[in-house]
């Protein structure tokens, strides 16, 4: 009756849903070893779900971390997106808050996202760059639309190596505090939000 009542709820789940079960496992399987050790079957047995239904919705194990990186590259960029029209440097604080709050609560996400440059599938680490770029593109085009910041970014060629530098920082300050680093969110968000001011003053 158990087994019957299983397999009920696993039909209820919707191709979506389903979909999401199986990168929220990836996530996690990936944030916790390199991505050669994890064998997709791997994520079919936690998942419950046969081989051949995994390989339906990914064909390959690159398909399927691509795809963890750009579920997590979506839910990144979602929430650090600029409010048109306000000061890069009054929003920071609340910006950084929110995606501080998602490093919190995505954990493995955030770090199966950052373990993929280290991947040796050069797929897997064109994916993981177009999404590092993207970040890029999107702090740049807010700062650009920010007349405190001065020059825009294409008079300030610096300006895009600091956004970059800032990126990496903000990246190894989480992975740090994940790790169990001695700082509260309010610590680490002002020291973020104080390194990107100082790269971007003019």
């Amino acid at each position: 009756m158990a087994g019957k009542q299983g397999e009920r709820a696993r039909r209820r789940l919707s191709t979506e849903e389903r979909r999401e079960q199986l990168l929220s496992v990836g996530a996690c399987l990936f944030s916790e070893s390199p991505y050669d050790d994890v064998w997709i079957e791997q994520v079919a047995e936690i998942a419950g779900v046969s081989r051949g239904l995994l390989y339906h919705y990914f064909p390959t194990k690159r398909d399927f971390f691509a795809a963890v990186v750009e579920r997590e590259s979506g839910r990144m960029l979602r929430m650090t997106a600029a409010v048109p029209g306000v000061p890069v440097r009054e929003q920071l604080g609340a910006g950084l808050d929110t995606f501080l709050g998602y490093v919190e609560e995505h954990a493995h996400g955030f770090r199966a996202f950052h373990r993929a440059d280290a991947a040796g599938d050069q797929a897997v680490r064109r994916v993981y760059r177009q999404a590092l770029a993207a970040q890029e593109r999107q702090i740049l085009e807010a700062l650009a639309a920010d007349p405190e910041v001065g020059r825009p970014a294409e008079e300030r060629p610096e300006l895009r190596i600091a956004v970059r530098g800032w990126l990496a920082f903000t990246t190894a300050v989480c992975l740090e505090w994940l790790r169990g680093a001695d700082l509260t969110r309010a610590q680490v968000r002002d020291l973020c939000a104080r390194a990107l001011l100082g790269a971007i003053d003019p």
